[in-house]
Order: C-alpha cells, then sequence, then structure tokens
C-alpha cells in the first residue's frame, strides 16, 4: 500500500505565494516548499498539523518563494534543498530584491544544489527533480509519480503559464519545459502551483491557452 502524502497550502507575502507543507501522513515528518515570507503562519500550520519538518524545499530564487528561507532554515535547524544552481544570482539578490518590493528577506545559499533526475524523500515518500527552466533558469518542480501529484513552482498555473519578462526568463525555453517535462506526466497528474488554485495536468492540456 503507497504510503499517503498530505499537504497544506499557507498563502505568503503580498504576493500570495502558495507555500506548502508536504508530509507523510504515515511518519509525520514533512517539509517546507517554498517559504517565501510570513514565518509565522508557516509555523502555525506546522503545529497544527503535528509535523516534524526536516527540510526545506525551493522549486526556484525569487522573493516570493524564497524570501523567508534563511530564516526559517535558522528557526528549524534544518536544511535548504534546491532549486538548481542556475538560480544562484536569484538567490544572492534577495535582500535587494526584497527591499523594492517591501518584503523582509534574507539571502540564500541551499545546502545542496538540485539536477534533472535527482531523488528526494520525506518520510516514506519519494518524489523526483524535474529541471524546468523558463520561468527562472534554475526553476525545479517535484514530482510523487506513484501518488499522481506535483509541486510545480511557477512553471505551469491553472490556466496560466510563468511569466518570462524577469532575469533569466524566456519564454520558449518554459513552453519546451512544459510540454516536455510536466504534461509527459499524465493527464491525471494534480498539481500546486506557486500561485493561485490547485490544477490537474488532463486540465491544462484541455484549456490552457498557452498550450494550445
Amino acid at each position: 500500500m503507497t504510503t499517503r502524502a498530505r499537504a497544506a497550502i499557507i498563502p505568503v507575502t503580498p504576493f500570495q505565494q502558495n507555500c506548502t507543507l508536504l508530509w507523510c501522513e504515515a511518519t509525520k515528518k514533512g517539509v517546507v516548499v517554498d517559504p517565501g515570507g510570513d514565518l509565522d503562519s508557516i509555523a502555525e500550520t506546522i503545529a497544527k498539523a503535528g509535523v516534524t519538518v526536516e527540510q526545506i524545499w525551493l522549486t526556484h530564487g525569487h522573493i516570493d518563494h524564497a524570501g523567508g528561507a534563511a530564516e526559517l532554515k535558522e528557526r528549524l535547524g534544518v536544511a535548504i534543498t534546491g532549486p538548481h544552481r542556475d538560480d544562484a544570482f536569484l538567490l544572492d539578490s534577495l535582500v535587494e530584491s526584497g527591499q523594492a518590493y517591501g518584503i523582509e528577506a534574507r539571502n540564500c545559499t541551499p545546502d545542496r544544489w538540485l539536477t534533472e533526475g535527482d531523488r528526494l524523500s520525506v518520510g516514506e515518500l519519494a518524489l523526483e527533480v524535474l529541471h524546468c527552466p523558463g520561468h527562472s533558469p534554475g526553476s525545479v518542480a517535484f514530482v510523487d509519480r506513484s501518488q499522481g501529484f506535483a509541486i510545480t513552482g511557477d512553471v505551469l498555473f491553472r490556466g496560466s503559464i510563468g511569466r518570462t519578462d524577469l532575469p533569466g526568463g524566456d519564454y520558449d525555453t518554459l513552453i519546451r519545459s512544459i510540454t516536455e517535462k510536466l504534461l509527459p506526466l499524465g493527464d491525471d497528474v494534480a498539481f500546486i502551483c506557486g500561485h493561485g488554485p490547485t490544477s490537474t495536468i488532463g486540465h491544462e492540456r484541455a484549456t490552457n491557452p498557452f498550450l494550445r
């Protein structure tokens, strides 16, 4: 029997970014994905779920996803994993980005960079890393194929795709990441995106105007 994954979405920062607490129901061990800020709200969600957080995972280096990672690492005493090394320039300038958007942030250096095909685990859950550049050069997605779900960051949204007008963004690269990495996961795969409601690969394949 497959261990069940559970997730709680915590909208953080003025951008209402979907920080995700992901955990293994069998072991109550979890990870925080993309703690952009509002750390007290994240801590409250962790406490309510009764989860022991073992790592912080980052899908990419933008301020609304990574701005609170360094402080949360200190609070929880855990390592930061991800994104791909190509987002190092973004993580090195989080303080500057935060000042531009009125978000308090600290620069961040992950304990482990990720690349295509890397494997991650939390409790009894096993996830695969897909490198999906385009929104940012180092964007990654986390996929649990056995349970049919993914966390896509700002690569793919319900009815939309990530912005490509930010430093390091590229539209053609993003579309290629979606069509070559995410769509082949299968129509039944559900995903949590970086902003807005969840969706499925099948729904986006059929209705997303950027994928026509």
